[in-house]
């Protein structure tokens, strides 16, 4: 399945705020066919790291496909034969050295100074988020969803939608995701992987365009982020105590580093090569602030307002938003008479197998949306 992207923007664009975001632009990509009547549209929301790249691939020589091609395209669950998919960049989309990606924040120009934002950018929340893909949606002609889903953030937005606009949306899919961000998880990965980007000298509080870039403090920010979006169990699987070099025991010198250690600075500085360190700063706080029915007092007040029918897909392994929280949502929604159901994804891999495992919950996910 081949794919495009392409750019949508809004002039003005209102945040929560209150403040108002001039010349906004973000990219998305569509599979499938909009049928006459609209009414088969489902909107793809990514997750922290990702991007509106959720299936296919832009040319036949790609080497990935997006994210969830397991589950998106022809007779797949998502089956884009009978439905109309929709995925979106969001707003500081820290991926923006990325070509393909089209994103507003820290990294684009503010049209009043001629200059990056940097941390003058304001403060954007999950909501505004969905906002602006119900702005996007509008333009697409699209006023129902089929049914809305995403992983990890993906499924905060997705949540988001089924309680902001709970006459748009039939079905949600909420995959390793939970009702709002837990403190710890505030803490680590999320405040310390921030703290190691503006410990790195080259951050310049923010003002380092035109300069070298933060990649140090970027690279810990992601080893931090990977290593607790995985389990142990995924690490006794895959590298276990190895050493780095056979031949080097990290018993005979303080040099010497276990094949993890090597592994994960690999996987942490690719990561950082693509990402605009102050568009992470501003997305991890947007899902810091994230609790389910932005102006509402509470969950419980919020989940009231859901009418959809509600999948919670958690897995087993995952330590960054473990099982029990998505239970606690699923008590909640039928204690409000909501239709939910769960299905667990039985992985050792952690959050990301709720991305790179997702076939595991194929049938659950074609069984409910059928």
């Amino acid at each position: 399945m081949l794919v495009a992207k392409k750019p949508f923007a809004l002039r003005d664009f209102s945040l929560v705020s209150g403040q108002v975001l001039k010349e906004v632009r973000i990219g998305y990509e569509t599979y499938g066919d909009l049928s006459p009547n609209g009414n088969n549209a489902i909107l793809i929301c990514h997750y922290f790291s990702g991007t509106s790249h959720a299936a296919g691939r832009y040319h036949p020589d790609d080497d990935l496909p997006g994210y969830w091609d397991a589950v998106i395209g022809p007779g797949k669950p998502f089956d884009t034969d009978r439905f109309f998919i929709v995925s979106s960049d969001t707003l500081c989309n820290i991926n923006v050295k990325d070509p393909r990606v089209i994103t507003t924040g820290p990294a684009s120009i503010d049209p009043k100074t001629g200059r990056p934002y940097a941390m003058a950018f304001p403060l954007v929340t999950i909501r505004d988020f969905v906002n602006l893909q119900r702005e996007l949606l509008r333009f697409l002609g699209i006023e129902r969803l089929y049914a809305v889903a995403g992983p990890s953030m993906g499924g905060f937005q997705a949540l988001e939608w089924a309680v902001g606009y709970p006459e748009m949306v039939d079905r949600a899919i909420l995959v390793i995701s939970a009702g709002q961000l837990h403190p710890w998880v505030m803490v680590i990965p999320g405040d310390v992987a921030v703290h190691a980007i503006k410990l790195d000298p080259k951050w310049r509080r923010g003002d380092y365009y035109g300069h070298a870039e933060p990649i140090d403090g970027l690279m810990l920010a992601f080893k931090i982020l990977t290593t607790i979006a995985r389990s142990q169990f995924w690490a006794d699987q895959t590298y276990g105590r190895a050493f780095a070099d056979p031949r080097e025991s990290p018993h005979n010198h303080i040099s010497f580093r276990f094949l993890i250690e090597e592994e994960m600075d690999k996987i942490a500085r690719d990561r950082a090569s693509l990402v605009d360190a102050n568009s992470y700063i501003f997305l991890a706080r947007a899902t810091a602030l994230f609790r389910a029915g932005y102006g509402h007092d509470s969950i419980q007040e919020a989940l009231r307002r859901i009418r959809a029918k509600v999948l919670l897909i958690p897995c087993r392994s995952d330590i960054f938003v473990p099982p029990y929280q998505s239970q606690l949502i699923l008590d909640l929604l039928k204690t409000h008479e909501v239709d939910a159901t769960s299905y667990e994804l039985d992985s050792d891999g952690g959050h990301l197998a709720g991305v790179s495992e997702i076939e595991n919950a194929a049938e659950a996910i074609r069984a409910f949306l059928t």
